[in-house]
């Protein structure tokens, strides 16, 4: 067994390159999820190491400490990231030049040949669902036998290998809980919308939504749902509590829609209530009230809901799957039975317009949720909407984030500039925000909770600097990230 380390790369300040499918860049306010891609490989790894960087505040310094015990590295990229990190793995193999290294994520997923024709410091990346090909590699496994695997061979000719079937036997896949308790520190991840500390995994993977954006099933997970079964939940969160105490204020089950079976969320729900357990998930916004009834009543506190857009004609083009009667009635729904919800947008999908952006802005005011996320669509590669982009001439750049790591908008209409969706981004966050509807509720939360008070005013300082941030970047207009 090789000494394996994974890594999620230094990066940019604040930028969280492991996040979601709309929004892989530096955030509004001090953001981590956790690095479960790599996590799960390393549960399945024994003696291997899992190092995620930017919320430690580790340097490539630091890194390069570690790594010198290491014989594979196995580092997690993003399209955004991709320039980034390859400077590090650079720095990792000038140190140590026998050190195998390789990347993984849904930019190498789609783009193996590419990625490794340009940037020979790489020796292999891992396709698609890379979880037993990571291990295949730990154990020393001829690389011409793994499935899954595209590498440089030792005359520098590439080769991919036939692909790795998905998941299906998720039961049997170990739980990443107890490597974040040897790893990570939780303290160090934040997220504005969820208490703290918290804990973020998937207890499945794939969507059978068709989302033309969104990156995940299109690149890796598929668009089965393939998930582990409500008991081996339950024992994982029996685990988890043996694990972290009453340390953690909340979980949140980040399965791309954890509620599409709402007779499996339903029993999970049942072990957290008998657990004690504070819970979030994601949801789509159609979720009925007996289900959302049920889910309350056994411990969720808050759904994280894409809603994208306020134009029907939007959501019909982007494939979403919801009417925007049924979103109204989920959200009344859910402020009538206490559910947190916070809400994501995207600016500047296909048939996008000043007046749709109007109009998404007025639908967020009117749902009101208790806190939402504004987004520029990132046309990522192996997306339908990046083929689309490509196809129809939209794109104004070659990027998706500037120097900073902000994002920016890689795509512009006939009708609609570039400048008008970055700046559209603003004005929709000052227009939600500064509303009493909005305020009342957080101010409210301030006053009854000291750790809140002092969060939010840390939140709010980091808010406005990173306003100022945009617009300075939008003038300067100076990125750099190669988008594919």
């Amino acid at each position: 067994m090789l000494k394996t380390l994974l890594l999620n790369p230094p990066s940019f300040d604040g930028f969280d390159g492991g996040a979601g499918s709309r929004y892989q860049a530096k955030r509004e306010i001090t953001s981590f999820w956790y690095p479960t891609w790599l996590a799960q490989p390393a549960a399945l790894i024994p003696r291997s190491k899992l190092v995620d960087a930017p919320p430690h505040n580790q340097t490539v310094e630091d890194v390069l400490q570690i790594a010198k015990e290491y014989e594979l590295v196995i580092m997690h990229t993003s399209t955004p990231s991709l320039t980034n990190d390859i400077k590090c793995a650079l720095a990792i193999k000038q140190q140590c030049p026998d050190v195998q290294i390789g990347f993984v994520g849904a930019h190498t997923a789609v783009l193996p040949d590419e990625t490794l024709r340009e940037n020979p410091v790489i020796d292999f990346v891992c396709r698609n669902e890379f979880d037993y090909t990571c291990k295949d590699l730990a154990e020393g496994k001829d690389w011409d036998r793994i499935q899954g695997l595209s590498y440089r061979d030792r005359n520098g000719s590439i080769h991919h290998n036939p692909e790795r079937e998905l998941i299906h036997d998720w039961d049997a896949m170990p739980s990443v809980l107890p490597i974040y308790g040897r790893d990570l520190d939780i303290t160090k991840y934040f997220i504005g919308y969820l208490l703290h500390p918290y804990i973020s995994f998937y207890t499945g993977r794939g969507c059978p939504a068709k989302c033309t954006f969104c990156l995940w099933p299109q690149t890796i997970g598929g668009h089965q749902y393939r998930s582990k079964s409500p008991d081996a939940v339950g024992r994982e969160m029996e685990e988890a509590k043996a694990i972290f105490g009453d340390r953690v204020q909340e979980y949140m089950f980040d399965d791309d829609t954890f509620t599409i079976d709402k007779h499996r969320a339903i029993a999970i729900s049942e072990h957290l209530k008998r657990l004690k357990l504070t819970w979030s998930c994601n949801a789509r916004a159609n979720l009925d009230y007996e289900t959302l009834k049920q889910l309350r009543n056994n411990g969720l506190r808050l759904l994280l809901v894409g809603f994208e857009s306020g134009n029907q004609q939007i959501l019909d083009g982007i494939k979403k799957g919801i009417k925007l009667e049924v979103a109204r009635k989920f959200m009344e729904n859910c402020h009538k039975l206490g559910i947190t919800v916070h809400g994501t947008f995207i600016i500047g999908l296909p048939n996008e317009t000043r007046e749709t952006i109007e109009e998404t802005i007025r639908f967020a005011c009117e749902m009101s949720p208790h806190t939402i996320q504004v987004s520029i669509a990132a046309p990522y590669p192996g997306t339908e909407l990046y083929r689309q982009a490509q196809t129809n001439g939209w794109f104004s750049d070659t990027s998706l984030v500037a120097n900073s790591g902000i994002q920016m908008s890689t795509l512009q209409y006939p009708n609609l500039s570039s400048a008008e969706i970055e700046d559209a981004v603003e004005q929709m966050y000052r227009r939600f925000y500064f509303r009493p509807k909005a305020i009342i509720p957080i101010v409210g939360e301030m006053l009854t909770n000291p750790q809140m008070l002092v969060r939010r005013l840390r939140e709010g300082r980091e808010f406005f600097s990173y306003l100022k941030d945009r617009r300075t970047q939008a003038a300067t207009k100076t990125p750099s990230v190669v988008g594919g």
